[in-house]
């Protein structure tokens, strides 16, 4: 019988100390030992069991970590108290001065900030690649390269990354392939297309409620002691803990996460293909004209579908934010930006979740000025919410009457 990652994580069972449903939530930041010795072992690492130091770990943060290991099919992951926190620990435990990335150029602005920006000043250069070219990320590859890193399906212009050959190029260099899986939790599932390190924002669909910030990475036991390590670890160092109220809510909300995602795709397929016969652009990985579909389709575990993203291009910023006011007005969703949450959330890329990425930059990779990145909601009535959203659309300008 197939192990869906759906499936793992229902799988694991935790009881609370007195026999509650749920763990108990360790409100403590620091734990008492029995002997001095256990201490000293345990700051040493060998002591197994014990907990330190909420900022190096606690038992609420070790069930989250361990449930999230087990969806993405990891041996171990830590959280975070951002899903930056998580890039930016991981890429600063991968890599020192004078070593070099490739990264994928459409990402997360605040990825490209880190990247362009902050990363330099420690001696680690960055080039920015067309992912989707495979011989472009070859070419990019120096002797110095430590890491590929992308997103299995980009932010905000939804490009599909070939995971599995990129972890091909990944091996054959003997370098680490990063992937923030963000956009498609369940869907696609990394590691078993060959990726080394998978990272989410966990305030995105994972916790699904817009009530918390948090990031996780996953990867091997000996990739996450490292991170954890209380003289070089860059998670234990850099002090982006998650506070252990936090991570008991994300793993309650996590065990509906295949529902939520199953509906997240359902509308959006349905809406990306109402759009697409409006005459906009529309990019969804779900539909057949996506440049990335069928690898997509090859890549993803079909009973989540093709997540919660899309993309029209309604011609400039004014319509953009003219349509979207009136949206919210209407209570179809929130001008709001981040993702996952039960309402849809729509916003300008360019103008916010990607302004850190120049201007000039936006142009080449294709990010226009028009662009509104949906995060669809989880509607019951889906057919109702797209009838409003036409009327909508008709009444500021960007749908003529004959269309509609």
């Amino acid at each position: 019988m197939k192990n869906k990652p759906a499936d793992r994580i229902q799988d694991l069972q935790y009881f609370g100390e007195f026999g509650g449903v749920n763990p108990s939530i360790s409100d403590s930041s620091t734990y008492t030992f029995l002997s001095a010795k256990t201490m000293f072992d345990t700051f040493e690492g060998n002591a197994e069991g014990c907990y330190l130091y909420s900022r190096h770990s606690s038992p609420s943060n070790l069930y989250l970590g361990e449930a999230l290991a087990a969806m993405e099919g990891t041996e171990a992951a830590n959280v975070f108290a951002s899903g930056m926190g998580a890039i930016t620990a991981t890429l600063l435990q991968l890599c020192k001065a004078g070593d070099h990335i490739v990264c994928s150029r459409t990402i997360y602005g605040g990825t490209y900030a880190f990247l362009k920006n902050f990363a330099v000043q420690f001696g680690i250069q960055t080039s920015f690649v067309d992912i989707t070219n495979l011989e472009a990320v070859e070419i990019a590859i120096q002797k110095n390269t430590k890491t590929i890193y992308c997103e299995s399906l980009s932010n905000p212009l939804l490009e599909v990354a070939d995971l599995k050959s990129l972890a091909r190029i990944s091996k054959k260099q003997h370098l680490k392939l990063v992937v923030d899986n963000t956009f498609s939790p369940l869907s696609i599932s990394p590691i078993k297309l060959g990726a080394d390190i998978v990272i989410h924002s966990l305030t995105k669909f994972i916790n699904g409620s817009s009530d918390t910030v948090g990031g996780v990475v996953c990867g091997s036991h000996d990739f996450i002691n490292a991170l954890r390590n209380v003289n070089d670890g860059a998670a234990m160092l850099l002090g982006s803990t998650m506070d252990s109220l936090r991570a008991a809510s994300v793993l309650k909300n996590l065990r509906t996460l295949h529902i939520r995602m199953k509906q997240h795709s359902y509308n959006a397929l349905f809406l990306a293909h109402k759009f697409q016969e409006d005459g906009f652009r529309t990019v969804y990985p779900g539909l057949k004209n996506h440049q990335g579909n069928e690898l997509f389709s090859e890549m993803m575990n079909e009973d989540y579908g093709y997540g919660g993203m899309l993309t029209i291009d309604v011609g400039s910023l004014n319509k953009a934010n003219e349509l979207m006011e009136l949206m919210q007005k209407k209570n179809l969703g929130y001008l709001a930006v981040s993702l996952g949450f039960y309402k849809t959330l729509f916003s300008a890329p360019g103008s916010s979740t990607s302004s850190e990425i120049p201007e000039e930059e936006q142009k080449l990779m294709g990010l226009s000025n028009g662009l509104i990145r949906f995060s669809i909601g989880l509607d019951n009535d889906i057919a109702r919410t797209y009838q409003i959203i036409k009327e909508c659309m008709v009444e500021v300008g960007v749908l003529n009457t004959e269309m509609a």
